[in-house]
């Protein structure tokens, strides 16, 4: 697979020195690196041990991403295949070399803030979010995001937004025999319509995404699990706690969310309409973007001098975990009976299982087992986060149990 990658880099151990982890996301472990031949560092993102490094679905989709590198988009250099420091698994690994994006997530973003952004940076964030959409929806072919949501959405130093990670739910699904939704996504973002087994991803599936992420950057909240299984029948996250008063051109987002997340997939905007109308609102507040850039920095470096680890990487209870963590009780027979990824759900809580525990569950012959270790160990004693993380892992993973 190699060998047919002409357009690719490939990258091993010997090129990446520095290894540091700085945190987990949805589909592995975050390494920041520095490549040694370019003299600058890079993101190193670890995908599932279920994705082999010469996977043709893997490589097929990390050339999608840098054919896709912009402004607004995150680029991507190369397939990682190797052994990172400190991994669990022998065996080569794969994973995504991408631009290291130094201030993290817009989801810790929003999470280490109290209240939403300042708005004229709330702005700007709704349209870079709307030029990167719709710079993917305009390549020839169109490309579709198909799991935009704020843990994919990464900032820089100045707090500009790239989207990044489209394409990876698709590299890791492949290889679980369970039932996604039809778009791969994650189930709070994902519009009614792809929860119908014939359903085939369109451009409109990323714009209701959007107007989801959108509500969030205007709430300081996001969408509560339990809302999500709803989505099929109507309901939405509460439109009512976007305050239109606070800023001029609040409203006009307001109305553009709710237009985003229409149950009827032809009456929402296009990713080019949402531009134009994110453009026309942040116009009207650039002058003071430099302040809140600077507002919102000034806060974060304060907060980060008593975190070991930065806050972007952190994994934190969020105003969904408590449902999160009652539905991981209540259904506790029911998932350990039917889960059939343990150890990729035990890789996404990272850290969290302590390294004895870990090698109690893979020494485990079963599925099954093995979750009741994990049930009787981590899950027990980590309280309301460990669960919200489990359930998360669930959600990538294992997304039929939530239905």
């Amino acid at each position: 697979m190699l060998s047919d990658s002409s357009t690719m880099v490939g990258l091993s151990d010997d090129v990446l020195q520095n290894w540091k982890l700085i945190g987990r996301g949805g589909f592995g472990a975050v390494y920041r690196a520095t490549q040694k031949d370019w003299h600058f560092d890079v993101a190193v993102k670890m995908l599932h041990t279920n994705t082999h490094p010469d996977s043709e679905e893997l490589w097929r989709e990390a050339k999608n991403m840098t054919k896709a590198s912009s402004q607004f988009v995150t680029r991507v250099f190369g397939v990682y295949r190797g052994c990172p420091p400190g991994g669990r698994t022998t065996g080569e690994q794969a994973g995504l070399v991408m631009e290291l994006m130094k201030r993290g997530t817009l989801e810790a973003l929003l999470q280490g803030l109290a209240g939403p952004p300042p708005w004229p940076l709330a702005f700007r964030l709704a349209h870079q979010l709307a030029l990167g959409m719709n710079f993917l929806h305009t390549m020839a072919p169109p490309l579709l995001h198909k799991d935009l949501k704020p843990s994919n959405v990464l900032l820089d130093d100045d707090l500009n937004a790239k989207l990044a990670d489209f394409g990876l739910s698709r590299v890791c699904i492949l290889k679980n025999s369970r039932k996604t939704t039809g778009g791969g996504g994650t189930v709070a973002y994902t519009p009614p319509e792809a929860f119908q087994l014939s359903y085939r991803p369109r451009l409109s599936y990323d714009v209701y995404s959007y107007g989801i992420v959108l509500w969030s950057i205007l709430t300081d909240a996001f969408m509560s699990s339990l809302v999500a299984l709803r989505v099929p029948h109507g309901d939405r996250p509460p439109a009512h706690e976007v305050d239109t008063s606070q800023a001029e051109g609040l409203s006009d987002l307001s109305e553009l969310m709710e237009k985003c997340w229409d149950g009827d997939s032809a009456r929402r905007p296009s990713s080019g309409d949402c531009s134009e109308v994110t453009s026309c609102v942040f116009s009207r507040h650039g002058m003071a973007i430099r302040n809140a850039v600077d507002q919102v920095l000034s806060k974060l470096d304060s907060e980060s001098q008593t975190l070991p680890i930065p806050q972007s990487a952190c994994i934190s209870v969020r105003s969904y975990a408590v449902p999160q963590a009652q539905f991981v009780d209540y259904h506790r027979a029911d998932i350990i009976q039917e889960v059939s990824t343990a150890m990729a759900i035990t890789e996404h809580l990272g850290n969290m299982v302590h390294p004895e525990t870990y090698s109690q569950i893979q020494a485990k012959d079963t599925n099954q087992d093995k979750i009741r270790v994990l049930y009787t160990t981590t899950l027990h004693a980590g309280g309301v986060e460990v669960k919200a993380a489990f359930y998360d892992g669930l959600e990538i993973l294992e997304s039929s149990l939530l239905e």
